[in-house]
């Protein structure tokens, strides 16, 4: 992911403190049901890299999925960005995984980039009937408009949101520099529109773009997109100030955190997510499971 990626020493000059919570968010975690459900993961799974990781030595690529869906309860899964695939594929990758795994599709990018949200009725159809077919593992879609869709194009994002299905969860991220330029840090016309529709907003955690970890809940849900920097020494303390965080929303009724590991090179994803898991249990006093991840294929590290 290049989304945000600056060098070493920029890196090493960027205030990564979180910004404050913004008011709203206590009545809108106050209307949350608490007993917050985690769901954590990386973007993706066919990494060959991550044999003798994150895969015992000798997995075969074919099996990837099943072995990802042992570590990890859900995908962010950006596949879907660049190719709709079909029913039958997600039919095939429904049957690799456990009972309580989610998918969280992209959507394409024929429906936000070249459509750009508008009069894309029939490519969202399409989209829309094949991820039904994850069944009980779908989890919230995830729209990213094309960066360029700025304030004027308010009025497409809203329609298109309007239009889709209401029992569709949904999140939706931007990255036009515009949307974050309102004194509260999120344009508070669109922000209203999305707490209304009861929709989600992503908060995306990156080194280069700090004006979107905006900190806004529009409902008793957080979806986190953490952008790592080849396990560099803020990445764990970045990871830090997102285990208290999450703490207190959990404490003022968080109902589920979506958590997904990114980094610059992902071969380097799994050990974050570790560590994010083991602070939260230590902090949180939630017990989610840690991955296992092989040392040469012979041990966890965990």
């Amino acid at each position: 992911m290049e989304f945000g990626k600056v060098d070493d020493a920029t890196l090493e000059q960027i205030d990564f403190t979180l910004p404050a919570d913004p008011a709203a968010n206590k009545k809108i975690l106050a209307k949350g049901k608490g007993k917050t459900k985690f769901y954590i993961g990386c973007a993706k799974w066919g990494r060959k890299d991550w044999i003798g990781k994150l895969y015992p030595k000798g997995t075969k690529e074919k099996d990837f999925l099943a072995q990802y869906a042992t570590q990890f309860n859900s995908i962010e899964f950006n596949g879907f960005f660049y190719s709709s695939h079909s029913r039958e594929q997600v039919e095939k990758w429904v049957s690799m995984v456990p009972k309580d795994f989610i998918f969280c599709p992209k959507f394409t990018q024929s429906i936000t980039h070249l459509r750009r949200l508008k009069n894309a009725q029939a490519e969202t159809d399409n989209f829309i009937n094949i991820v039904e077919a994850f069944g009980k593992h779908l989890g919230p879609l995830f729209l990213m408009p094309h960066p360029q869709m700025n304030l004027d194009k308010r009025e497409t994002i809203e329609e298109f949101i309007t239009s889709l299905p209401k029992d569709l969860d949904l999140f939706l991220e931007l990255r036009h520099e515009a949307w974050y330029t309102d004194k509260s840090g999120y344009d508070k016309q669109l922000y209203d529109f999305m707490a209304k529709q009861k929709r989600g907003l992503v908060i995306t955690d990156a080194a280069g773009r700090r004006d979107c970890v905006h900190m806004h809940l529009s409902t008793p849900k957080c979806f986190i997109r953490f952008v790592g920097n080849a396990l560099h020494k803020t990445d764990y303390t970045r990871i830090d100030e997102w285990v208290q965080r999450i703490k207190q929303w959990m404490d003022e009724g968080l109902e589920t955190c979506y958590f997904f590991m990114h980094q610059h090179e992902e071969l380097h994803s799994p050990e974050l997510i570790a560590y994010f898991i083991k602070e939260l249990n230590k902090h949180a006093g939630t017990t989610i499971p840690l991955p296992k991840l092989y040392n040469e294929g012979e041990g966890s590290l965990f």
